[in-house]
């Protein structure tokens, strides 16, 4: 079994190594060693992340994800979820959350002496249940976080459009939150589309945020 980190953070304004000695202690903790580190600024609304692919497709038959939270592996939709689950089994890989105390049987097998097969199996529902659990609610809090953005943006849009920023560089913010939402671009990837800089759009929803 080798233990492979991910560390991701949302945008390149956050340090995506912060945790890396966090999981480090963890590890260590269980009497583990880190194999090795993947690390990048990608949105966990994403699939598609390349670090991530890396990490899986570097994986062999029996080794371990370990991240930080449940929502930095995944903000995703259920379905983008499923997939990513599918992706991890297909390969072997099973999942370790330090926020998720019943995956850390995966580093600490029971042994067989203490327990049957009824109730390995019993560990394993509840895990994989918790793990739909934490999954879920960092895809909610995702969406509500997008959704009273939004909101904030509608009820002061005359004050978006006033000597702050122009209505056609609101519009432009607006088109790079769409691309993101919909085609789950990255920020970078969005703003260039939407033609305005990363920078503009940061401010603007800096500013949607604070109104809520």
């Amino acid at each position: 079994m080798k233990l492979r980190a991910y560390l991701r953070a949302s945008t390149d304004e956050q340090n995506a190594e912060r945790a890396k000695q966090y999981v480090t202690d963890f590890a260590h903790s269980h009497n583990q060693v880190i194999y090795q580190f993947y690390v990048e600024n990608e949105s966990g609304r994403k699939y598609d992340r390349p670090e991530l692919n890396k990490l899986i497709d570097e994986s062999e038959d029996g080794d371990v994800i370990l991240v930080e939270q449940v929502d930095r592996l995944t903000r995703m939709t259920t379905e983008d979820w499923e997939k990513l689950k599918d992706k991890l089994k297909s390969h072997g890989v099973q999942v370790v959350a330090i926020d998720l105390p019943t995956s850390y049987q995966v580093l600490s097998p029971v042994s067989d002496e203490l327990t049957n097969d009824v109730m390995k199996a019993v560990l394993k529902g509840i895990n994989s249940m918790m793990l739909d659990i934490l999954a879920a609610m960092a895809s909610k809090d995702y969406e509500d976080r997008r959704r009273r953005q939004a909101e904030g943006i509608a009820q002061n849009k005359d004050k978006f459009r006033g000597k702050q920023q122009t209505q056609e560089t609101v519009d432009k913010c607006l088109r790079a939150n769409k691309l993101i939402d919909e085609n789950k671009l990255s920020q970078i990837q969005a703003c260039k589309l939407a033609n305005v800089s990363i920078s503009t759009w940061r401010r603007f929803n800096k500013s949607a945020m604070k109104t809520q």
